[in-house]
């Protein structure tokens, strides 16, 4: 196709794993199924003990192109670093285990790198969930109460954006801004397509780049998820500091009012910003397009998510700042 990345191997697709026996099964069945034909797929594996291994051993006897690395580092910047520089095909493609993806994703890869002439692409974060807790997780992440302006939680958004999930790189792009921070054990897309940004590269996000991520199962790993995220994010704008939006301020801003929620022994009006912000959750929660076990469910998702993303940034600024040797 004109105006495409090109390369006799065709795509080159890369998939960190870790412990993803009962999933892996089906991202290598959509491999082998999805068109173009021409393609390689590397599994990065991070030491799986429950046979995620023997899997993709037993479908690489049968299919070629597909591959396993060992990642002895385990954090998904090692994997696609190790996978990128193992593979050839071009442009190069990220998938993850957790998420199912349309019978014609790569295709709408491919299209809209012609259709665009972007460095990367890729496509917004759907959220399915089976379970209650996870269908207001879905609900939460995606809504902007939950997580702000953020352009690839948005379903339906077309355009040249800051990042995207998961993404599809050309290939040259490696050579002109490096590969993955491998301290960033979380963040590392948003750092690599900062930085690309950075260097006048464009990244184009195009809904028909259909994929479904599956999110978390509980609140507790809720919590640890985007504490996680806050705690790397300070990490990011240390690296590249364009990237910073006030989305990532707010819920620091939130956890260090509750920290000064004593006050309200001297100030009873200091319980104002917490009235509004029960008000908002209330509002968000129960207004949802969702089942009432959902609605009811958000009400505790979306303070996990602020409290968890701004403890965790708190604690990466000084950690990040004054920690770190």
């Amino acid at each position: 196709m004109e105006g495409l990345p090109d390369s006799k191997d065709g795509l080159a697709v890369i998939c960190p794993t870790y412990n993803e026996a009962s999933s892996i099964e089906s991202v290598l069945q959509f491999f082998v199924s999805a068109l173009p034909a021409e393609k390689e797929l590397w599994v990065v594996d991070g030491g799986s003990t429950d046979g995620t291994t023997a899997i993709v051993n037993d479908w690489a006897m049968q299919h070629p192109n597909i591959h396993l690395l060992h990642n002895p580092h385990q954090i998904v910047p090692y994997a696609l670093n190790m996978g990128i520089r193992a593979s050839r095909g071009n442009p190069v493609v990220r998938l993850d285990a957790h998420t199912q993806y349309a019978p014609d994703y790569f295709e709408a890869i491919l299209r809209t790198f012609q259709s665009t002439k972007a460095d990367i692409v890729g496509g917004p974060m759907r959220p399915r969930g089976e379970t209650p807790v996870q269908q207001a997780i879905g609900h939460c992440s995606s809504c902007v109460f939950g997580i702000g302006d953020s352009q690839f939680h948005q379903e339906q958004h077309e355009g040249w954006v800051d990042s995207v999930y998961l993404g599809a790189w050309k290939r040259a792009i490696f050579e002109q801004i490096g590969y993955f921070e491998t301290d960033l054990v979380r963040n590392q897309d948003d750092e690599f397509h900062y930085r690309a940004r950075q260097k006048g590269l464009k990244i184009y996000l195009h809904p028909e780049i259909r994929s479904y991520y599956t999110p978390r199962d509980s609140l507790k790993k809720l919590f640890h998820q985007y504490n996680q995220y806050g705690f790397y994010k300070p990490l990011v704008f240390k690296k590249v500091r364009q990237g910073m939006r006030l989305r990532h301020l707010i819920p620091t801003g939130f956890v260090l009012y509750l920290f000064s929620l004593p006050a309200l022994l001297f100030w009873p009006w200091w319980a104002l910003p917490l009235a509004i912000y029960a008000v908002m959750d209330l509002y968000f929660s129960l207004s949802a397009k969702v089942t009432w076990p959902v609605r009811v469910t958000a009400l505790a998702v979306f303070p996990t998510l602020h409290i968890a993303y701004g403890w965790g940034f708190l604690r990466g600024l000084w950690h990040w700042n004054f920690c770190r040797k």
